[in-house]
């Protein structure tokens, strides 16, 4: 097989620490996981994101770290972050969830 066909990094994707968050009885917790959860989604790895914080996309619990890295983004200028960051509250918001 041509090496031009061999992703010689595909395991890499798989490693452990990939979305790297403390322990959920730490208090940076729901931080570390509401930027994981925005950095599987800009990766295109929601799933994988989930899996390692045990969280899901558009979770109502996240909102208020969600919202603040909202306010983060907006102030950077990151219009991705902020993209992203707009879609999980939406996200929520089609959940039903309580933003308030």
């Amino acid at each position: 097989m041509s090496r031009a066909f061999v992703n010689e990094d595909a395991a890499a994707d798989d490693a452990p620490g990939r979305y790297p968050v403390p322990p959920p009885d730490d208090p940076g917790f729901r931080l570390a996981a509401a930027r994981a959860l925005l950095r599987g989604a800009d990766q295109a790895d929601t799933a994988g994101a989930e899996a390692a914080t045990g969280l899901f996309w558009g979770d109502p619990d996240l909102a208020p770290e969600i919202e603040r890295l909202l306010a983060e983004a907006r102030e950077d200028g990151n219009d991705r972050q902020e993209q992203l960051a707009e879609r999980f509250l939406r996200a929520i918001a089609g959940r039903g969830g309580d933003m308030d």
